[in-house]
């Protein structure tokens, strides 16, 4: 959906419903207005199939900005401030927010204190005026931002040796912030973190600005392009920003832990060249900026924060790695800035083409650089394909997560499974065919979302013939359809449960 990438500040106003100017009807709409005041404070969703209390209705945000105030201790809740510029798309006498695992000390809404409460996971706010359809709005929330988890909700804040960083995907940015939590609403952000002298604070898009005072230092950072919540990105630690010039001039700064600077330094001298050949692949890179934050922490994944992806420092420095896998996996999350970040999935259930291009990408640049066959990786995925659906769901309709999963939605039907699809597009269309579309993909939905539809709308589109049909068994089938060109690939069957029912 399109915004507003600097909206106008609200204007001061006093607001009321539009009236209904039926004299006969005054007495029965005040009753209702009253009662509906009164109602207790509800958590609400957008009806994502998958995460169906994520996100909200009634407004569209166009900026965040967000201030951290980080005491030396990640082990303490840091002093926060968030604000929120959006455009109402309905009238409201509330507004929820996504909010957990924080305090809330106050709330404005367009300078004025605003009345409060907590439902579920919501924070559901009450304006002194109530808000009317088409009209922007600014919220203030004074809260703190808690950086210790109970263990069956990890996320948001990653405790690392030295500090903290960011994994918020996918349910999990409002464990840390107040906001819209869901990938159909991207915003531009404006990141203010206050740290103590000694520590080096990043975000996502480009630096704005420090300022130096009273023994701590304020640093300021801007996205030029718009994200989702699941993307922001935030490093306090003991850090060392090393920058270098990629393609066409674009700015490639990394954020490693000071000490293992020069062990790091071999590896994050390829991303200009993995940039480069993905923009021969699908076109010019879409930001700002790039870059690689190596955190000293175990996670067990690697992020595609936008613009500054999160990898674990150990991925580069145990020698366990074979060095085609770890470069192959930087070139996954470079491939998620095209596919999934500057083009969002509109819902949780088109998770698919994020994870899908990230491993396609992935796998042809192990073929091409390392000599791994992609034919022989997409066969082994083909024979694997049945059991990856019956376990997680077709790729284009996974199963709901398992409650206190940190696998969560992200299972195999929507990694190799879906590459899996790619790689019989392409095989159904043939590939000059298929390099158009993935090209005509990321320009046509740049900085914006797009539905499974829209990539079979598309597809049939490029290859001049109605997809739908072909997409249909390959997207939602319970099996895995006959591969294209491939006559004697066969699903691998279950081995027999050994014993009783």
């Amino acid at each position: 959906m399109p915004h507003t990438p600097h909206p106008p500040a609200p204007r001061s106003r006093t607001r009321g419903r539009r009236r209904l100017r039926a004299a006969a009807l005054l007495a029965s709409a005040v009753s209702v207005c009253l009662v509906a005041a009164s109602a207790p404070p509800t958590p609400l969703g957008v009806g994502d199939r998958l995460f169906p209390h994520l996100g909200n209705p009634g407004y569209d945000v166009a900026a965040y900005d967000l201030s951290f105030t980080y005491s030396g201790s990640n082990t303490e809740p840091l002093r926060a401030v968030t604000t929120i510029d959006a455009r109402t798309t309905a009238d409201l006498d509330r507004v929820n927010l996504d909010f957990a695992h924080g305090k809330v000390d106050s709330v404005e809404v367009d300078g004025e204190p605003a009345g409060f409460a907590t439902a579920g996971e919501d924070l559901v706010i009450t304006p002194e005026d109530a808000l009317d359809e088409g009209e922007w709005t600014r919220i203030t929330v004074r809260h703190t931002s808690d950086p210790v988890y109970p263990e069956d909700r990890e996320g948001g804040w990653v405790r690392t040796a030295d500090g903290l960083a960011m994994a918020n995907q996918a349910d999990v940015a409002h464990l840390v912030f107040p906001c819209n939590d869901h990938p159909s609403d991207k915003a531009s952000f404006t990141f203010r973190v206050t740290a103590p002298d000694g520590l080096t604070a990043v975000a996502n898009g480009l630096p704005a600005g420090e300022d130096r005072t009273g023994g701590t230092t304020t640093w300021t950072y801007r996205t030029a392009h718009p994200m989702a919540t699941e993307l922001a990105q935030v490093s306090i630690g003991r850090s060392t920003v090393l920058h270098r010039s990629g393609p066409h001039g674009l700015p490639v700064r990394d954020v490693v832990p000071t000490e293992h600077r020069a062990a790091l330094e071999p590896w994050l001298a390829k991303t200009p060249g993995q940039i480069a050949w993905m923009e021969e692949k699908v076109g010019r890179y879409p930001f700002e900026t790039y870059g690689l934050l190596m955190a000293d922490a175990t996670t067990g994944f690697e992020l595609e924060t936008q613009t500054l992806s999160l990898f674990e420092r150990e991925l580069f420095t145990e020698p366990g790695y074979p060095k085609w896998y770890v470069e192959s996996i930087m070139v996954h999350e470079l491939a998620h800035q095209w596919f999934g970040n500057s083009v969002g999935p509109a819902t949780w259930s088109d998770l698919w083409l994020n994870e899908g291009h990230a491993t396609w990408y992935e796998a042809l640049y192990a073929q091409e650089t390392a000599d791994k066959p992609l034919e022989a990786r997409m066969k082994a995925a083909y024979g694997a394909s049945d059991g990856w659906r019956a376990k997680g769901g077709p790729p284009a309709a996974p199963k709901p997560p398992t409650s206190g999963s940190k696998t969560g939605i992200f299972r195999a039907n929507v990694y190799d499974g879906a590459a899996l699809v790619l790689y019989a597009l392409r095989q159904e269309i043939g590939r000059p065919a298929f390099e158009r579309l993935e090209r005509a993909w990321v320009t046509r939905h740049r900085d914006g979302t797009a539905t499974t539809a829209d990539f079979v709308r598309l597809a049939s589109e490029t290859a001049g013939r109605d997809l739908g049909d072909f997409f249909q068994g390959w997207l939602y089938g319970e099996k895995t359809p006959p591969m294209p060109g491939h006559p004697d690939w066969k699903p691998t069957p279950a081995p027999a449960r050994a014993g009783g029912a």
